[in-house]
């Protein structure tokens, strides 16, 4: 094997956006696997925009893997917690792939396109593990296919993303409800115009044809650049779904969590029947937790990041699993794993960073909540 062929096979993918990107002034950084675009600017003006405004995310890089046939129903009930049954053509839904001992493969949404047809939307940096174990779980009557590269997915966030996106669709943007979505056209291309997303903001997000995308995001960025719409990057993204306290894998969730721990049981249906994981979650309902996830405020200066320490009494008792500088509350704000004894809200914490020890307190999540 030649040193030009082993480059070729380890180089980052890119989204049919790039070329857009670079127009735009991207910084463009290696993610999951994918060369994307952490900023085009400020990543706090990026962030701002979202909430103020409008931002256009590319998260083309996301998973798609569509599950049909006379036995989908019963495959992804037996696949996932959540109770599938209840959705219907037009809904979607959030849940995940769960190992036999309750713990996250992935995070994921669920949508029924049609009866007996669904589409599952993963992170990223799972689409094969996941595909992987779609295909290990017995699916009689029903067909896996990983339709990943059929789509490019835009995120249009923000107050004003329903405005600007009026302009292009005939579809009823103000009646479509959260997690519900329609098959529709923008300025003619065919789009999932789907009421979801991970900012904590009104907005949608656009399932569109690869070949489509570049035009669909010119357009938009054009028709709102009056009314605020930036480009946002995955730095912006980082610290938008922070404040709105949505878990990202690998961070809040990962393959030593379970949803009873990430404050995600919600999404753990009992009654439906039995599920991977089941078993567990029901013994960790019954009896509770050794361990929860929190938020917390730092008390002054600093910022801590995932992997810092938390200490009481000098002993490690827990870590920080995300931490960032919040633009919208000017607050550094944190998520971290502590004993469920010690998760009580208002309750004072230190934070091991570096050499220096920050106060913190525990705060209720989400952090920013949108009126």
């Amino acid at each position: 094997m030649s040193d030009s062929t082993a480059v070729e096979e380890t180089a980052p993918q890119r989204t049919p956006l790039y070329e857009c990107h670079l127009e735009a002034g991207a910084k463009m950084v290696e993610f999951a696997g994918w060369e994307m675009p952490v900023r085009y600017g400020s990543e706090i003006d990026e962030h701002h925009a979202v909430r103020r405004a409008a931002g256009l995310f590319d998260v083309s890089h996301m998973g798609e893997i569509r599950v049909h046939g006379g036995g989908a129903l019963d495959y992804l009930q037996r696949l996932t917690p959540n109770n599938v049954a209840k959705l219907q053509p037009g809904r979607a839904q959030y849940s995940a792939l769960l190992t036999e001992r309750g713990t996250y493969i992935d995070d994921l949404l669920v949508y029924q396109m049609a009866k007996d047809d669904y589409l599952v939307v993963v992170n990223a940096s799972n689409i094969a593990t996941d595909y992987a174990h779609m295909l290990s779980v017995p699916h009689p009557d029903c067909q896996i296919d990983n339709h990943s590269d059929r789509y490019a997915l835009l995120a249009l966030q923000g107050p004003k993303s329903l405005e600007i996106l009026k302009r292009h669709t005939s579809t009823d943007l103000e009646n479509l409800r959260y997690y519900h979505f329609e098959n529709g056209q923008i300025d003619g291309k065919s789009c999932i115009i789907s009421r979801t997303g991970y900012t904590g903001e009104i907005g949608m997000e656009l399932y569109i044809s690869p070949e489509d995308a570049p035009h669909l995001w010119r357009t938009l960025l054009a028709s709102g650049a009056d009314d605020g719409l930036l480009p946002a990057g995955l730095g912006a993204r980082d610290t938008l779904r922070l404040e709105a306290g949505m878990s990202l894998y690998g961070h809040e969730i990962d393959d030593t969590t379970t949803p009873f721990e990430a404050g995600l049981q919600w999404t753990v249906k009992f009654a439906k029947g039995d599920y991977l994981g089941r078993s567990v979650l029901e013994e960790q309902k019954e009896n509770g937790v050794d361990r929860q996830l929190i938020g917390f405020e730092i008390e002054g200066r600093g910022i801590a990041r995932q992997g810092h320490r938390i200490l009481v009494d000098d002993e490690s008792v827990g870590q920080v699993t995300s931490g960032t500088w919040s633009p919208t509350l000017e607050k550094a704000i944190g998520t971290a794993y502590v004993p469920t004894a010690m998760a009580t809200e208002g309750d004072p914490l230190t934070i091991e960073v570096r050499k220096r020890r920050l106060p913190a307190r525990i705060v209720a999540m989400p952090f920013y909540k949108r009126d």
